[in-house]
């Protein structure tokens, strides 16, 4: 049974994800953890207190005290846990839609949990076997303050606020009335910059925009980086631990394109850099150029991490790690995504250099993707079998590390399953657009042709 998948539990709220169900997974994360305390946070969604609330009931009643940080983005609380020795569990969903909500879970050391932990708490999970204790050994909760602001303090100390401040940038951030909003306005701010906020109040409905920070969600802050000659606009996810930018004529730069300007900035020849099966060539060309190593992963944060963690293992330097969706690690400053930390690492690139002159850097290919519902496992099924039937025929470089992928010489394409959301996504790059498109449609077609026969 894996419950926990790529990035840990989701599910619509109350429905899929219940507080009977959160208090069930506390219980057995708490079963399985020895720790005497563990830390507690959540995102702005509106299903968040009543979630935490359980699973702050469920570690309680395993004999666990709890450190409730309240509303924090899932970086906060991994900066707490590394700095005080606990384990963590957050209440978030990331980027899904409003609906949703989910648990994550992070180890003493600040780092989203191994496999091999997260199977013992699944095998407990699935057993219904909770080591609850007696009425007089039972854990406490306690509110902590500040978690935010020392946060702040030490994601300032690691890049180089000099440089930044002495570009005298003026930025937009968008935290999609996520949890961003507590800190990422500040954290600018004591960078040097003129800070502009859109989207920067907390609210669970994200009246502004959908908590996954595509460009078809950014339309307010493109605008607003426009008719404000600001240098750069910043957008999080619900959880503040990925960042996507607009540069300053207001145009969404590619994530892929963001990955690579950072490598470039920091790989050093030697280095391995890890990404996922989705990776661009963009990350390939520049991974080249500097003469290191580039392995690939199943998509999804928990595969990345742990890849990183096998390579440190065996000796090697993993430089940065990450994916084109604005979810970059760079395992020096931490292993996890940090979405204010990466805002920080590209505005030392933009105090050199404009945005959009770092993004032309890394166009000269083109991406598409699309995402396609499905009912139910009926449905799911019978789309896999028709993309595995495509990839079958295809004349083309056949990887199965995650899915389907196809690599031609002028371009690959990508099926796979989301490991969040009900969806097959597809993913194609090019050197144009109507290759990108073609590609995609290796895979789209034939799953449409199912939808289509019912």
């Amino acid at each position: 049974m894996h419950v926990f998948g790529s990035s840990g539990v989701r599910g619509v709220a109350n429905e899929e994800v219940t507080p009977a169900y959160v208090l069930q997974i506390a219980q057995a994360t708490g079963s399985v953890w020895d720790d005497a305390r563990i830390a507690l946070a959540r995102d702005t969604r509106t299903s968040g207190e009543m979630l935490a609330d359980a699973a702050a009931s469920g570690l309680a009643s395993t004999g666990h005290s709890v450190d409730l940080l309240g509303e924090a983005p899932t970086p906060t609380l991994q900066a707490y846990c590394a700095r005080h020795g606990v384990p963590g569990m957050m209440i978030t969903a990331s980027h899904n839609p409003p609906a949703y909500n989910g648990v994550k879970l992070i180890g003493a050391d600040g780092v989203e949990l191994d496999r091999t932990v997260l199977d013992d708490i699944e095998d407990r999970l699935e057993a219904t076997e909770f080591d609850t204790v007696r009425w007089d050994g039972l854990g406490r909760t306690r509110a902590v303050d500040g978690a935010g602001d020392d946060y702040i303090t030490e994601v300032l100390d690691t890049v180089d606020r000099t440089a930044i401040a002495a570009a005298d940038l003026t930025v937009v951030v968008d935290p999609g009335h996520g949890a961003g909003c507590h800190t990422s306005p500040t954290f600018l701010r004591e960078l040097g910059c003129t800070v502009r906020t859109v989207n920067a109040q907390p609210d669970g409905h994200f009246p502004g925009r959908d908590p996954e920070p595509i460009d078809p969600h950014l339309a307010d802050l493109r605008e607003y980086v426009r008719t404000t000659d600001a240098d750069l606009g910043i957008a999080h996810d619900g959880d503040a631990d990925r960042a996507v930018f607009v540069d300053e004529t207001g145009t969404t730069i590619n994530g892929d394109a963001a990955l690579a300007a950072l490598v470039e900035a920091t790989v050093e020849p030697g280095d391995t850099v890890v990404s996922a099966v989705n990776a661009s060539q963009r990350l390939v060309d520049v991974v080249e150029a500097a003469d290191a190593e580039l392995t690939l992963t199943r998509i999804g944060s928990t595969y990345l991490i742990t890849r990183i963690q096998q390579l440190r293992a065996a000796g090697e330097t993993v430089s940065v790690a990450g994916e084109g969706n604005g979810g970059i690690i760079f395992p020096g400053y931490r292993i996890a995504r940090d979405g204010a930390y990466t805002a920080g690492k590209f505005l030392e690139l933009v105090a050199e250099e404009p945005a959009s002159e770092i993004a032309a850097r890394f166009d000269d290919y083109v991406n598409v993707r699309a995402a396609v519902e499905y009912e139910d496992e009926t449905e799911r099924a019978a789309m896999l079998d028709a993309v595995e039937a495509a990839a079958t025929e295809a004349v083309a470089d056949l990887d199965t590390t995650d899915g389907y992928r196809l690599n031609y010489g002028d371009g690959w394409v990508l099926a796979r399953p989301s490991g969040t959301e009900p969806v097959v996504r597809i993913y194609a790059e090019a050197h144009t657009q109507q290759r990108a498109d073609e590609l995609l449609s290796t895979f789209a077609d034939p799953i449409d042709r199912v939808r289509e026969d019912g």
